[in-house]
């Protein structure tokens, strides 16, 4: 579980995050909605441990994300929005390096590497140099790390960004795999449709602040709208945001 406190954030002058607030539960797929430029990213980087909020406090399962990060990093699987494999590594080394970082070893390790080797359906390409993948590969690859260690939870930064049709149908059934198995997914996208498609819980932002929160239909019912897509131009609207 993910628990968000409150958390601001400023770049200079721009407020990036002002008292943001939130709970990410396990079992459960969490989506953050906004325009681009809301604060999404800039949320998961701070619940990730690569940025220092101003205020506030987040917390990975039991551990404080600024007291204790590296029991938090421990608890967390971080796809980002780039990928950034090791070109002249295949994936299978790429994924094995991440394990070994992770503390992983020896049969143990060679054995999880095969367990997502055939979950990500990654058998062609396994053996081959990252340079050159298609974008669908690189990411299935990428999920591979994120999911070497078995991190409880799981924080995704809009996963199917340059996706073909086929390739995120693929990765939205891993994603439901994940939740499942009862794992906590938190995830940002600015896209209606895979919101719609995962979403447990939805959390809509915009201007660095929360507009709503609630399933699906409950934010249906706080907007008056039948259509989630109207929901969250409504909300957004109410912001001042153009989506």
């Amino acid at each position: 579980m993910i628990t968000v406190h409150n958390i601001s954030k400023h770049f200079g002058t721009v407020q990036a995050l002002q008292s943001v607030d939130f709970t990410a539960a396990d079992g459960r797929i969490t989506g953050l909605l906004g325009p681009n430029g809301a604060g999404k990213s800039t949320t998961l980087r701070i619940i990730s441990t690569v940025l220092k909020p101003d205020s506030g406090s987040v917390l990975v399962d039991h551990s404080d994300v600024l007291t204790d990060s590296l029991g938090a990093r421990m608890q967390l699987g971080v796809l980002p929005h780039a990928s950034g494999l090791y070109p002249r590594l295949t994936a299978i080394e790429n994924i094995r390096y991440y394990g070994e970082l992770n503390g992983l070893e020896g049969a143990d390790l060679s054995s999880r590497i095969d367990e997502l080797v055939t979950l990500l359906e990654m058998q062609e390409f396994a053996k081959r140099p990252a340079k050159g993948f298609s974008q669908g590969q690189r990411i299935k690859v990428a999920l591979a790390r994120v999911l070497v260690h078995r991190p409880r939870n799981v924080v995704l930064d809009e996963p199917t960004n340059g996706l073909d049709v086929m390739a995120t149908r693929a990765l939205r059934a891993i994603i439901r795999r994940i939740r499942d198995a009862g794992h906590c997914v938190l995830f940002s996208s600015h896209v209606m449709q895979e919101i719609a498609a995962l979403c447990d819980d939805i959390i809509i932002i915009a201007h660095g602040r929360i507009m709503a929160r609630g399933t699906p239909d409950e934010i249906r019912q706080q907007t008056g709208e039948n259509d989630l897509e109207e929901a969250f131009v409504k909300v957004v609207g109410e912001a001042g945001v153009t989506p």
